[in-house]
């Protein structure tokens, strides 16, 4: 039989540990918000904002007050838990000329990176896009784009002609479609990576 006194001691217990638990999450928290502030002071004097490695799940949003006077070249995100891009980055850090969020949960870019006239180089690798953003056949000024390991099943060849300044695009480590890598094979307007096709069980003709 459990007398009173037990309950009392494993309650205590309990809360000692919830109140230990508790503290270690808000080291953490406290941790990667003095992370953040002194990365954002980084780019003050550098003009290259740099979060990657913070265990974010989202883009903080206090950067944006900190930073609204500098203009940032390059935005580094990359290797975090982030899942949306909020249209407020582009809004403000338009003239950035490299944008990395490899490396995160995304599966889309907002169309607001049209309003990103000078950027130039563009890494969503290793996140959950099914496809390349679209806003990405608005700008103008790109050069490269990384897109590996990701879900991209899908890629509208026709719009690569429309970027004249693009000079490389990854699409290595995807689920392309036979047909789809058939037609990027052959395109000369850029340099265009694929993974080398494996080869169908059916396509195997020699036995």
């Amino acid at each position: 039989m459990v007398g009173p006194g037990n309950f009392g001691d494993d309650l205590t217990n309990a809360q000692q540990d919830l109140a230990q638990r508790s503290a270690r999450c808000i080291k953490l928290m406290g941790k990667g918000v003095v992370k953040v502030v002194h990365r954002c002071d980084d780019a003050k004097e550098n003009s290259n904002l740099d979060l990657s490695d913070c265990q974010l799940v989202q883009v903080p949003d206090a950067i944006f007050t900190l930073l609204r006077e500098t203009p940032l070249l390059t935005c580094n995100i990359s290797n975090n838990l982030i899942s949306k891009i909020p249209p407020k980055l582009a809004m403000s850090f338009t003239l950035i000329t490299e944008l990395n969020v490899s490396k995160n949960r995304i599966s889309a870019l907002p169309s607001e990176m049209a309003s990103c006239t000078a950027l130039e180089t563009v890494n969503i690798s290793g996140n959950s896009f099914i496809q390349l953003p679209p806003v990405l056949a608005e700008i103008s000024s790109l050069i490269k784009v990384i897109a590996s390991k990701n879900f991209i099943a899908e890629v509208e060849v026709d719009v690569l002609q429309h970027l004249p300044t693009l000079e490389h695009l990854n699409l290595e480590e995807n689920p392309l479609k036979k047909e789809v890598y058939e037609e990027l094979s052959h395109v000369t307007s850029c340099r265009v990576v694929l993974s080398p096709k494996e080869q169908e069980e059916w396509e195997d003709l020699s036995i």
